[in-house]
């Protein structure tokens, strides 16, 4: 298996870079299907879908709203992102 790193260059002083680093596809990711989290949404999508975050990692959630506070279970799990609705 092929570890891949991506490097993202948040500021530039100078010569000096700060960089973030993100783990590769495939790598463990903070939700496991099937299972239930409680979660606050943060913001809308553009499909209309509440967005969450667990660990940095987003999760969009079916017919939520922004600031609601609820339990979700994850519905499927991406490489990039996971799907839930809300329990």
């Amino acid at each position: 298996m092929e570890l891949i790193t991506f490097i993202n260059i948040t500021e530039r002083t100078d010569i000096i870079l700060t960089m973030s680093y993100r783990s590769g596809f495939g790598s463990p990711k903070p939700v496991e299907m099937g299972k239930e989290y409680e979660v606050e949404i943060s913001e809308i999508s553009r499909r209309g879908d509440g967005i969450a975050r667990i660990q940095g990692f987003v999760i969009f959630v079916e017919g939520a709203k922004s600031g609601q506070k609820t339990n979700i279970r994850i519905t499927s799990v991406g490489d990039r992102f996971a799907k839930a609705q809300i329990v």
